[in-house]
């Protein structure tokens, strides 16, 4: 496999395997679990209830041996983009994940990441690793000159764009990176998500959260 998996929290064994497997593939998370499902067709799939921690180890310990690699990147219409994020905690602490959906200008969808944080993490937390997810994967894949962040962190917005101190313990590393990430963007601004909207990246960071969920 290739490709190394982003900084996080505590994870089971299980779900940084998967972790392994989401980052082989760039977080495309429809490809990893494709990818897992695959591994295991004598079973019922990464969430299917019959599916024991045993059996799905097995398919992603086998996976960790293969070149899955990372899909064809997306041709944008230019170097204009727009960034959804959002990150997810059952508990605040608890299984947490991050979404983050890649849009070119002309809002064709390039990207649908998504991968899990923490096994016991706060839900802030959550918002900055969907940020640092996303960030990570334009620049792996494009230049962008201009970014509009649409995002529904109020927390993350104030830290990152409003200049102020990060007011989440242990976000440190994830606000560092998310800095260095923006300073290579020429134009950046954000877009704050009121809570009626629709964002696409909610239903990846669950899913990454099911994966934190994992065990043992």
């Amino acid at each position: 496999m290739t490709g190394e998996p982003l900084p996080g929290e505590h994870l089971t064994p299980l779900a940084a395997l998967v972790e392994e497997v989401l980052a082989a593939v760039g977080y495309e998370m429809e490809t990893a679990t494709d990818r897992i499902d695959e591994a295991m067709p004598d079973y019922g799939g990464l969430f299917a209830p019959t599916t024991t921690p045993a059996e799905l180890r097995d398919a992603l310990e086998r996976l960790r041996g293969s070149d899955i690699g990372r899909p064809p990147v997306a041709e944008p219409t230019g170097d204009s983009f727009v960034l959804y994020v959002d990150g997810s905690s059952r508990g605040n602490p608890g299984p947490a994940g991050a979404g983050a959906v890649i849009l070119d200008a002309s809002e064709n969808d390039l990207a649908r990441l998504g991968r899990p944080v923490g096994s016991q993490t706060g839900n802030n937390t959550a918002e900055y690793g969907a940020l640092h997810l996303g960030l990570s994967e334009l620049l792996a894949r494009y230049e962008p000159q201009t970014l509009e962040v649409r995002i529904d962190s109020m927390t993350v917005i104030r830290d990152v764009w409003g200049g102020t101190e990060p007011t989440e313990p242990g976000v440190e590393p994830y606000s560092e990176a998310i800095a260095a990430a923006l300073s290579t963007i020429p134009d950046h601004r954000y877009t704050h998500l009121a809570d009626h909207e629709p964002n696409p990246a909610d239903a990846l960071a669950t899913v990454g959260a099911d994966i934190a969920a994992l065990g043992p």
